[in-house]
């Protein structure tokens, strides 16, 4: 039986993180209320407190997501063998798809508190080495199997990745730049250093 209740415990705060993280689209992390919770819920504001106050629902829903696209991500890469199938499978996975890309408009809505919360700069510290571990094995590999000519570290190589993912992500989201413009971009990096031209797999 406890474990039944266990279970049924962690699925309420699996459907009430969904709640937080629509909430977050509509309300943007400023104008979050724990009404507005509660509305996406179905439940009272006293039912959603029995979880935790707002900053912990809202930190806790933002680690999801965090885990979400990593793992996405992840897989994308690791269904080849092959670094330079892994290299565009890990650009095309990392774009926001448009300006109503859910999973990455919550990561940017939570971005800056990091600025004066260290639990959510520590979460974004996380989530930024995790991706540059995945950058950095793919051209590890790459180099391994011949395809490429790294000009510079692996490891520095991947971080230079993610910050201009970064950079063109707000691009995308803000309807400033298409996806398409922004991995065609991260093509032209790929090329410049590492040799390998991505397009040819389109």
């Amino acid at each position: 039986m406890a474990a039944r209740k266990g279970s049924s415990k962690e699925a309420r705060r699996a459907e009430l993180c969904k709640a937080v993280e629509r909430a977050l689209l509509v309300r943007g992390l400023e104008g979050l209320r724990l009404r507005d919770i509660a509305d996406e819920a179905g439940v009272t504001p006293a039912a959603v407190l029995y979880y935790g106050d707002l900053d912990a629902l809202v930190h806790a829903a933002y680690q999801q997501a965090i885990e979400r696209y990593s793992q996405e991500r992840e897989q994308a890469a690791n269904h080849f063998t092959d670094a330079r199938d892994q290299l565009w499978a890990c650009i095309d996975k990392g774009v926001a798809s448009g300006p109503d890309d859910a999973l990455t408009r919550l990561l940017f809505e939570y971005w800056p508190r990091c600025l004066r919360d260290a639990r959510a700069a520590a979460l974004d510290s996380a989530l930024t080495e995790r991706q540059i571990a995945v950058y950095s094995a793919i051209l590890v590999l790459g180099q391994a199997q011949g395809h490429f000519a790294l000009k510079d570290p692996p490891r520095l190589l991947a971080a230079s990745f993610v910050a201009m993912e970064d950079g063109y992500q707000m691009e995308v989201l803000a309807s400033r730049r298409t996806r398409t413009e922004v991995v065609t971009a991260l093509w032209a990096y790929a090329r410049a250093v590492t040799g390998h031209d991505l397009a040819g797999h389109v």
